[in-house]
């Protein structure tokens, strides 16, 4: 689908392994931003990665002191080391330290891709969320980013997908018009330009977009998305 990238902040001061993990990352919906340094790093920061890959060198204090300054800004976000095969210490105290997980160079794409869903599902679960959602035929995988209705997959724009998502993260509460266009355009507000969006999304999602069963209309208020279905087991650790 076409849903807006994961944003992710490559911080390596490898140009070759900046350039390959832009080239493989970039296909699988990641939007990659790069910092050869803490200092370049420090700054990106404020374009809100939703996870981080870094690679801390030796672990110096430097490293270390990176480590630290991104969980300090955000105390949530997945951070994924990349690691050199002997240095089990580092491993050790980047975790101590707040990493949520390190991958061994060299190592394979796929292998990469995996650690980065694993953590993004840990990251929304932290926070009481779970990363698939389901409710009257509807499926959204918060880490792959697919939307299925009825078992077909929907292609959203960017910005269906983005207020979709917000839905889903506040599923079963009134998301009032003041709100959602603080969320999807800043300072917005053009509450008719919200609700084109939403007879779009609906238009793609309902089976009736006239009688809408999964977004609802609060009258003069907002807009709520249906509650989540209960998941089995099997589901929840998916």
């Amino acid at each position: 689908m076409s849903a807006a990238p994961i944003k992710v902040l490559v911080i390596d001061d490898d140009l070759i392994v900046r350039e390959l993990l832009r080239r493989k990352l970039k296909p699988q919906g990641y939007d990659v931003i790069e910092a050869s340094c803490s200092k370049i790093a420090v700054e990106l920061l404020a374009k809100q990665p939703a996870v981080v890959i870094l690679d801390p060198g030796h672990f110096d204090s430097r490293g270390r002191a990176l480590l630290r300054m991104i969980r300090a800004w955000n105390d949530n976000v997945p951070i994924v080391v990349l690691s050199n095969r002997s240095d089990e210490a580092g491993k050790v105290q980047a975790l101590d330290l707040g990493a949520s997980d390190y991958i061994t160079k060299p190592f394979g794409i796929n292998e990469l891709l995996a650690r980065l869903r694993v953590a993004l599902r840990h990251q929304l679960r932290s926070l009481g969320m779970s990363p698939l959602f389901r409710a009257d035929g509807l499926t959204v995988d918060l880490v792959r980013r697919v939307v299925t209705a009825d078992g077909r997959e929907i292609n959203l724009s960017p910005k269906e997908y983005e207020l979709l998502r917000i839905f889903v993260l506040h599923a079963g509460k009134v998301l009032t018009h003041k709100f959602l266009l603080g969320e999807l355009w800043g300072n917005s507000t053009n509450v008719q330009n919200l609700r084109v969006h939403v007879r779009q999304l609906r238009q793609k999602i309902e089976t009736d977009p006239e009688r809408p069963k999964l977004v609802l209309t609060e009258s003069c208020i907002g807009y709520r998305l249906c509650e989540a279905e209960q998941l089995s087991i099997q589901d929840r650790c998916a």
